[in-house]
């Protein structure tokens, strides 16, 4: 672990939750349903699914989403994505929860 603080960076915790289904509810998940991102993790609630196809329309948001940005860069502003199957209709909502820090050596392989 690299204790110096030029290599430090800060990224959000993000938590990802349904907040709105319009079509048929036959996805494997349902409103109120939500996981976390901490770092690099993604936190379920212990006995909860989710699924991987809603999963893949939001995985390319996520670490965009944990930084920062321009306060009026959509990124910062734009917090409601739809899932992959227009016929379910799933809405999902990620919104920043908090922030940690991290430093390069404890994520990375490659030297600073």
């Amino acid at each position: 672990m690299t204790d110096t603080s030029d290599d430090a960076f800060t990224l959000y915790d993000l938590r990802v939750e349904c907040v709105e289904i319009t079509g048929d509810p036959v996805a494997s998940y349902e409103v109120g349903d939500y996981f976390e991102v901490h770092g690099e993790e993604l936190v379920f609630p212990e006995g909860q699914t989710f699924s991987m196809y809603a999963l893949s329309s939001l995985l390319p948001l996520l670490p965009a989403k944990q930084r920062e940005s321009a306060d009026n860069d959509w990124m910062s502003t734009d917090a409601r994505v739809a899932g992959p199957d227009p016929n379910v209709g799933g809405i999902f909502e990620i919104t920043r929860i908090g922030t940690r820090e991290f430093h390069h050596g404890d994520v990375s392989g490659e030297d600073v």
